[in-house]
């Protein structure tokens, strides 16, 4: 399975919804910002993570997500406290 870094990202307006739509992404990503989440995922679990956070949407809501390939991945640069998302073989609990 190939990963790459995919980011995600949502403008949701009911603050219910939009609780909902950052637990389901923060169950798999890391917060980035308030509305922005990153991790390597390969492309199926993209796209299911992504249609379940959609299914979430109301009307005038949007989600956006963003596949970077090793190149641009190379090109990406980070400012401040939080890293781009590196490939991570475990998790610690």
């Amino acid at each position: 399975m190939v990963e790459m870094l995919t980011v995600i990202c949502y403008d949701v307006s009911d603050a219910r919804r939009r609780r909902r739509v950052a637990a389901l992404l923060e169950d798999a990503m890391v917060r980035v910002q308030r509305s922005v989440f990153e991790a390597r995922l390969g492309a199926r679990t993209a796209d299911r993570l992504a249609a379940r956070a959609a299914a979430l949407l109301g009307p005038g809501d949007s989600l956006r997500v963003y596949a970077v390939g090793e190149h641009g991945r190379r090109r990406c640069r980070a400012y401040g406290p939080v890293p781009l998302a590196e490939r991570q073989d475990f998790w610690l609990l």
